[in-house]
């Protein structure tokens, strides 16, 4: 059976972006892939292949066009709560649907010089609006509702390639790459409006929402409280050394001005952050990514805030002091091996000292992540993909106190807490329908939601369909 499936995705107020599709069954679609002769081995599918994305992308033209459409419909029934608060996941059965889509543009003003322009609209929501969870169910998200649905600046950025030797080697060309060519020893500038988790803490297999798994604390390390406004962007400047088997970046960005805020502080002396990451390759297949960070910003500290609350005999604020710089730093590891037979597996461990009020990104303290994908050749499926991950989020002993008095983080707050670590897994499948469009249902599962004994389990059922322009 074939079926005629009619789209209109809003893309702010002033336009419309209305596109039909026309897909034939699984059983069809599967011959047709079956006499496909390349497939895509890298996180997602290969720019320069029309039969993956709807349009063709030139290899040798000075300009980048392309664009995506990623939409996530997310549901859970309820679960047992002996209690709830004002941050809390809802008990009740409920369901979300999320929509983002980005224009990506790019040119090359010459061979070693880049600059890059991202448009994005963000649209719906996530379960509870985001709230609950420290592994929230869906990184596309946008944690502020409040904001403006009006499409917004994601990306501006320049690239500045400096050769540092006459060795080249490929490299693919994409959203935020132009040169099919580098020099194999090499320094790399960034500057401008760019995410820190584009560059930082990625790997092949747990990074990319739009192929890969849905759960924030998959696609990046939970403990990484990494520099970004609400939206998940920031301004820096980020410089690069590339050689042979390895790399390392650095990036001085701006945070914000308040926990999860959409204004970013222009002041450094108020407010910044320091990021590093050496990138080793000690063999063909693998990759190693040692990351550290620090942040400084007008964060509150745990203890303080729960030392005054029981003075008061008042539940805690850790909004509520005058402002301060302090300072929050942690560290990461990030493993990536491809075992061949189209089977790769990656695993991440974060940690942050855990005192400082979570700031950016999500609460957690300590984390532990692992997972495995597998390519759809065996099941004549070449680019379908198959993916599974296991993780545990931890918090420190004083965020710990303060959310069982009654604070609340910018996620989290219960009311209460009987502390457990939170326990999740995630699994999904990707299908390649036609050209540039996959679908593909995926499933999660969460134990303790927000560290809370007395709360759940919880299954998060969940559909996505992605447009690859």
């Amino acid at each position: 059976m074939v079926s005629n499936l009619s789209v209109c995705a809003p893309l702010g107020r002033k336009f419309v972006l209305c596109f039909g599709l026309l897909a034939g069954s699984l059983t069809l679609s599967t011959a047709a892939q079956a006499q496909e002769t390349t497939a895509s081995e890298s996180s997602q599918p290969a720019s320069d292949d029309p039969s993956l994305t709807m349009f063709h992308h030139s290899e040798t033209s000075r300009y980048w066009i392309s664009g995506q459409d990623n939409i996530i419909f997310q549901y859970h029934p309820s679960f047992d709560a002996k209690y709830s608060g004002p941050n809390s996941l809802h008990s009740h059965a409920e369901n979300a649907t999320s929509h983002v889509s980005t224009l990506y543009l790019g040119y090359e003003l010459t061979h070693t010089t880049e600059v890059f322009f991202d448009l994005e609209e963000a649209s719906g929501g996530g379960i509870s609006d985001a709230l609950g969870l420290a592994g929230e169910a869906n990184l596309d998200v946008v944690r502020n509702p409040l904001l403006s649905k009006w499409p917004y600046m994601a990306r501006v950025m320049l690239r500045q390639i400096i050769p540092l030797g006459q060795v080249m080697q490929e490299s693919e060309r994409g959203s935020f790459g132009l040169a099919t060519q580098v020099p194999v020893r090499r320094l790399e500038f960034r500057g401008g409006k760019f995410g820190t988790a584009d560059f930082f803490d990625t790997n092949a297999i747990g990074t990319d929402s739009h192929f890969q798994f849905l759960n924030w604390t998959v696609d990046n390390d939970g403990a990484y409280d990494y520099a970004a406004e609400t939206r998940g962007y920031t301004f820096g400047l980020m410089a690069e050394y590339h050689d042979r088997g390895w790399a390392f970046r650095f990036a001085e960005l701006l945070m914000p001005t308040v926990a999860n805020g959409p204004d970013l502080e222009w002041n450094l002396r108020k407010a910044r952050a320091e990021n590093f990451e050496f990138e080793l390759h000690p063999q063909k297949h693998t990759a190693l990514r040692l990351l550290a960070y620090v942040n400084h910003a007008n964060m509150g500290v745990y203890r303080d805030a729960v030392r005054d609350a029981l003075a008061e005999s008042a539940t805690p604020d850790i909004t509520a002091h005058p402002f301060r710089t302090t300072v929050k730093y942690g560290f990461g590891v990030n493993l990536e091996h491809d075992f061949g037979h189209r089977l790769r597996a990656f695993c991440r461990w974060g940690w942050n000292e855990g005192q400082h009020e979570s700031y950016a990104y999500t609460e957690v303290d300590q984390t532990i992540a692992g997972g495995a994908d597998l390519a759809g050749a065996p099941w004549r499926r070449t680019n379908d993909k198959a993916g599974v991950a296991f993780v545990t989020n931890g918090i420190a002993a004083d965020h710990q106190e303060y959310l069982r008095l009654g604070g609340r983080g910018f996620l989290l707050g219960d009311g209460r807490l009987t502390y457990a670590r939170e326990n999740l897994m995630e699994t999904y499948y990707n299908a390649h329908i036609w050209r540039g469009v996959f679908a593909g249902p995926d499933l999660q599962y969460v134990r303790n939601p927000g560290y809370n004994r007395d709360r759940g389990p919880v299954v998060v059922p969940g559909f996505r369909v992605h447009l690859e322009y």
